[in-house]
């Protein structure tokens, strides 16, 4: 275990919990370290996934000379704070997306690491699993032919709860920042596949958004990004309404579904994609194996990059998240 990568974790929350659990069944990586603002939280965390260090502070953490990178696990509005000060004390840094609540967030985050020579990325885990990779293969190679249409949703439905931060727009609430970045990075995803490219950026963004009255977080959005190529994307979120959380690419010969693109069991186990090739055909099941835990897999791409002297990770480049936020940016003036 001495040789693993030792990662500190900043906060305590769910998403923290699961990224603990997914590290402590990677190959490459150990928890030494995890800090909260209560002591109490530190310790109760630290007991449960084994970790050896509880710290009562973020500062603290960040001055623990074993930890060699942090996972910012705090809310929105904290991350480009933490990603600031863990990159100045020279850790390397995993920060949960968004990266920032703009582009221009997102951007100082990227510069602070960037001048300080350690590696950066914003935390998009499905970017590292063994389907998403399936899925690009059968786009780059052709199986679905011309990519035309992608459409993908992620919502969910959340009882109103003014102190809760889905509903509060100080604390980054609304469903386009929390959840609707993912749909916009798998269009973004797909349309660059489409041209032989990691990403694309559409030429053109259009939708609309309904608003709380109360709080101004966005309930239910949706969006339709226009690319250069021709390949139109058809995106939704929520916090309030009931989604099915998949993804369709529609191409010239076939169409794909995607029944869980973003959570991918946690825990390990085989996924399925659907290739339809006629609307009264059977679709082709692909399964796609996987053992590995689903935030293990995020850490181990990490640690892979790291190792090999890279400055950003290739399944998230720092160019891809600016051009995301960009279009989250352009979703909210909607």
């Amino acid at each position: 275990m001495a040789d693993r990568f030792r990662w500190g974790i900043i906060a305590t929350g769910g998403i923290a919990r699961a990224f603990a659990g997914g590290v402590a069944h990677s190959t490459t990586g150990r928890v030494v370290a995890v800090a909260s603002r209560s002591r109490a939280s530190a310790e109760k965390f630290a007991a449960e996934f084994a970790i050896p260090r509880a710290h009562a502070s973020y500062e603290a953490l960040l001055a623990d000379p074993d930890v060699q990178a942090v996972y910012i696990a705090t809310p929105h509005p904290q991350h480009v704070e933490w990603v600031v000060r863990a990159a100045a004390a020279g850790k390397h840094v995993l920060c949960e997306k968004p990266l920032g609540l703009t582009r221009a967030e997102a951007a100082t985050a990227i510069e602070a690491c960037r001048a300080r020579g350690v590696l950066l990325m914003e935390a998009f885990m499905y970017r590292c699993h063994p389907q998403t990779a399936k899925i690009l293969e059968l786009v780059r190679g052709g199986a679905l032919g011309e990519i035309r249409l992608v459409q993908a949703t992620f919502g969910f439905n959340t009882a109103f709860d003014p102190a809760n931060r889905f509903w509060n727009k100080a604390l980054g609430g609304g469903g386009i920042l929390d959840v609707g970045c993912y749909p916009v990075s798998f269009a973004r995803l797909i349309a660059g596949a489409a041209s032989g490219a990691p990403f694309a950026d559409p030429v053109a963004v259009s939708g609309a958004v309904h608003r709380h009255p109360e709080t101004g977080v966005d309930m239910w959005a949706a969006a339709t990004l226009k690319f250069a190529r021709g390949l139109v994307a058809e995106v939704a979120t929520s916090i309030a309404v009931t989604q099915d959380n998949s993804a369709r690419i529609y191409g010239s010969d076939a169409w794909l579904h995607i029944p869980d693109p973003w959570v991918p069991p946690r825990e390990g186990g085989p996924t399925e994609l659907f290739l339809h090739r006629g609307w009264k055909q059977p679709p082709e099941v692909i399964a796609v194996p996987n053992d590995a835990w689903l935030y293990g897999l995020e850490a181990e791409a990490f640690a892979a990059a790291l190792g090999a002297g890279l400055r950003e990770v290739p399944q998230v480049t720092h160019a891809d998240t600016l051009g995301n936020m960009a279009v989250l940016d352009a979703w909210q003036a909607c």
